[in-house]
């Protein structure tokens, strides 16, 4: 059968012919990669056939080329590298020939094709004349496919990192995509085309972005595009602003007043689409700024990378006016709608982002828009005031903010319950969850809750929470942030004296018909987990009270038999959320001796509905469970061994789980927890989980996020099991000792690598130290001698490194005071030698941070004592 008929086959509406389609293409995949690709590309290229099988072809060859999971990735990578080069150059000959293809989606298909296969072999130096032979299709006078080379260089540029590409290239790549922008050019496709592809090439323009004249040029053409009279590219011109804003702000001072006018005439005039984007240029602004003043504290040095231009505080008078218009364009129902997201949304949004910025300026903006429309007849004016209130509660003093709040409480309070409109009650709940977040807690000098007003909040509060869903939820929202305030009041809690009547009222929430509606369920565990969480002794009895309440609902979603797919999403997630609030319940009742005791006669019962739990197989179930296993662990100490045998095999099967990566992350915590709990007891099970553990590290299917874990993890076992840890030092220290070579010289680029190195650093630094603490005044601590000089060299390159961050800091200096207190004179003349015991002790020792010092003096005092001995 021909590979189109098996195509079309295969989005038949016919189940079986479909089916049998997909397996035939399966097997041709499995058989012969070379002459399946082939065909697919030749397929894609034909004119002849039918669009349908085009585009799956193409569809088809794009998936044999990329994929989400990295390991997966490279699979591919490596497959398509070794092919036959006569296979590929055949392959890519298609493509390039489909670009001229008359039919659209054939062209668009062959672009992203191209640009996946340019990812994986630009880098390797292969296929060199590429975007040579692209950029002489720009000069083709047929429209169709300057629009698709242009597409294609868009798509590229996605694909390729800018250093693969040289600067020559680039200009020559720029100068066809802003040509293609260019009003003279007569086809709209080509210039919407370009215009999209300058914003995947804005990152390749660092140098252009760095020549006044070439830059001018670039944002002149850009600000032209804002102008167009096709919308779609009026929107695609804007987007490049907003990708411009974020990558060169300290290039934007001579272009924003004309910026400003383009973006308040959209703002104001344009179509939804745009003046969205319009928008979004001020906010991605305010998200520079705030990053720029959060980072120098305000006091600008000469080293600073980025001076702020303070744009958001210049534009203030004219920029808030303009956001306060868009507050009153709200739809009908976009509280009920998750995804929504308007000119009224996207206002209150950079309004917000615009407090952040510049503080407590933007209150007397504000303030007559806010008194002048909270009274109005009209709904869309109250509510936009209100909106308007509640975004500007963040950023400004609590000076400044709390004497307008003291004034505007009640009235909110009285709006939340009498207000005739759905959206304004739903807005005021929110604000006053906003004011609870940022004017309450410990730290305000000024208390906006007394005890006179703290009943008529709970009552409003409470009442609102039968409300509609999405306006109950944000009661909830409002009465957890009035919970956190009280975290930290120590014995009496103003809340204490209604905490039954809340309690009360959360759970009955939980069982509303609706609550499946406006993420009502799961607010309302969330808040009832805060409200636990912060409350303090004299409530412990009423909290012992919902433990069997919340086991018996855990129970009942167990029973429920012969469920729908859809009631069994349901059940799920409910269960999850009963093992997330059971967690929450034990962290609370076993962190004080004096309800401890009394709480643990409910433990075997808690821990056979969590095993019962493992038995349904849902990730998300399994690492609340996981979670709430921990803290059960906590709670219970050396006790707990008596589930272990139960419990190991889920234990196994949460280490094993690469696919679902969290809940292998939060086993390996669970195991941490584990090993203080039931100290030298977890020994029977070390040798499944050490192997496991090792498993988990060689293995290239695991996420990376899970490795920094494992190895603190290895910490934990060895202080729980000390000596014992010695049968493991021959597998636990090469893997250590590579990963600490791999992690010392991180040569990052980026701050999420940086970031993900230090966590890796920490987890090493961390195992080494669990480790020489383990075999702390044991017989065996010679067996260590062989390894310090490795650990002692780790801490050296990580000191000339100069990019440890806090945490890696402290620990490192620990590991130091730990190989001086556990090998002693052994390891004096070794830390002697080395650099970091002087100078970065030195450095460590004048730190700001309490912790490091704290750390270091100990470590001072220890390596002092080994090399005296």
């Amino acid at each position: 059968m021909e590979v189109t008929q098996i195509l079309l086959n295969a989005q038949s509406v016919d189940g079986s012919i479909r089916k049998h389609a997909e397996e035939s293409l399966k097997q041709f995949q499995e058989q012969n990669i070379p002459a399946f690709l082939l065909s697919l590309s030749s397929e894609l290229a034909n004119n002849e056939k039918p669009v349908d099988s085009r585009k799956l072809a193409g569809l088809i060859l794009k998936n044999a080329l990329d994929a989400k999971e990295q390991h997966r990735k490279n699979e591919l990578v490596q497959r398509w590298l070794s092919l036959d080069i006569g296979v590929k150059a055949q392959i890519k000959a298609y493509l390039l020939q489909t670009l001229s293809s008359p039919v659209p989606d054939a062209r668009s298909t062959a672009s992203q094709v191209i640009a996946k296969i340019a990812g994986i072999e630009l880098p390797q130096k292969q296929w060199p004349e590429l975007i040579g032979s692209l950029l002489s299709n720009v000069h083709q006078l047929q429209p169709h496919v300057k629009q698709a080379t242009l597409e294609t260089l868009g798509y590229l540029c996605e694909e390729v990192s800018p250093q693969v590409v040289d600067q020559d290239q680039v200009n020559k790549i720029l100068t066809a995509v802003v040509q293609g922008m260019n009003a003279s050019e007569g086809s709209t496709d080509v210039r919407l085309a370009a215009t999209r592809a300058l914003y995947n090439a804005l990152g390749f323009a660092q140098a252009n972005f760095s020549n006044d004249m070439e830059r001018d040029y670039i944002m002149r053409v850009v600000c032209e595009a804002t102008l167009s009279p096709v919308v779609k590219i009026r929107q695609a011109a804007f987007e490049c602003l907003v990708a411009i804003s974020s990558t060169y702000y300290e290039k934007l001072a001579s272009y924003m007043q004309d910026i400003f006018n383009i973006t308040a005439k959209a703002v104001r005039e344009d179509e939804e689409p745009v003046a969205l984007q319009a928008i979004e240029f001020w906010s991605s602004i305010c998200d520079e700024e705030i990053d720029i003043l959060d980072d120098y504290g305000g006091d600008f040095t000469a080293d600073s990378d980025v001076p702020c231009f303070y744009f958001i505080k210049q534009a203030l008078p004219a920029l808030v006016p303009m956001l306060l218009e868009m507050l009153l364009k709200q739809e009908e129902d976009q509280d009920q709608d998750e995804g929504a997201w308007n000119l009224a949304m996207a206002g209150g949004t950079c309004l917000g982002l615009v407090a952040r910025t510049v503080g407590d300026d933007v209150v007397p903006l504000v303030m007559p828009f806010i008194e002048e429309n909270l009274i109005k007849p009209d709904w869309r004016q109250r509510e936009a005031a209100t909106y308007a209130f509640g975004s500007i509660l963040e950023g400004p003093s609590p000076d400044k903010l709390i004497p307008i709040v003291n004034v505007a409480l009640n009235f909110m309070l009285s709006a939340l319950m009498k207000d005739p409109n759905n959206h304004v009650k739903d807005t005021t709940a929110w604000t006053l969850g906003r004011i609870f977040e940022f004017l309450h807690g410990s730290t305000m000098e000024t208390r906006i809750i007394t005890k006179e007003n703290c009943q008529q909040i709970l009552t409003v509060l409470l009442q609102s929470m039968k409300d509609d869903p999405n306006v109950a939820e944000k009661a909830c929202g409002a009465l957890y942030f009035l919970a956190q305030g009280y975290e930290d009041v120590g014995l009496a809690s103003p809340l204490s004296p209604y905490f039954q009547e809340i309690i009360q009222a959360l759970l009955t929430v939980t069982h509303r018909e609706d609550a499946g509606e406006s993420r009502l369920r799961t607010a309302a565990y969330e808040t009832l987990n805060e409200v636990v969480r912060c409350s303090t002794d004299e409530t412990a009895p009423i909290v012992m009270q919902l433990v069997p309440v919340i086991m018996m609902e855990l129970h009942q979603t167990l029973e429920a038999q012969k469920l729908s797919s859809d009631e069994r999403e349901k059940q799920n997630e409910l269960q999850g959320l009963l093992c997330g609030c059971l967690q929450v319940i034990i962290q609370k009742l076993g962190a004080s001796e004096t309800t401890k005791y009394a709480f643990l006669q409910y433990a075997d019962q808690i821990m056979d509905l969590f095993l019962r739990v493992f038995a349904c197989r849902n990730a998300t179930v399994h690492e609340e469970a996981m979670l709430a296993i921990g803290a059960l662990a906590y709670a219970t100490g050396a006790n707990f061994v008596k589930y272990m045998q139960g419990f190991y095999p889920y234990l196994e099967m949460g280490l094993q789980n690469f696919e679902e990566y969290q809940v292998c992350a939060i086993t390996v915590g669970v195991v941490g927890d584990l090993c203080r709990a039931l100290e030298d007891k977890v020994l029977p099970f070390c040798d499944g989980i050490m192997t496991q553990l090792l498993k988990d590290l060689s293995s290239n299917q695991l996420h990376r996020s899970v490795k920094p874990p494992i190895f603190s993890c290895f910490g934990d076992i060895a202080l729980a099991i000390g000596e014992n840890f010695e049968k493991y030092l021959i597998y636990a220290m090469p893997m250590l000792q590579s990963a600490a070579e791999l992690s010392a010289h991180a040569a990052s680029a980026d701050d999420e690598m940086l970031e993900y190195t230090n966590q890796l650093r920490n987890g090493i630094l961390e195992a080494y130290s669990g480790i020489l603490q383990g075999f702390k005044n044991s017989p065996k601590t010679q067996l260590l001698l062989p390894y310090a000089p490795h650990v002692l060299q780790f801490l050296d390159t990580l000191y000339s490194e100069k990019d440890m961050d806090d945490t890696v800091m402290k620990t490192a200096i620990g590991v130091l005071g730990d190989l001086a207190d556990t090998l002693g004179s052994h390891a004096g003349p070794l830390i002697n030698r080395s650099v970091s015991s002087k100078d970065f002790l030195e450095e460590c020792l004048s730190s700001d941070d309490h912790l490091i010092k704290e750390s270091a003096d100990w470590a001072k005092l220890a390596i002092s004592r080994a090399i005296a001995g």
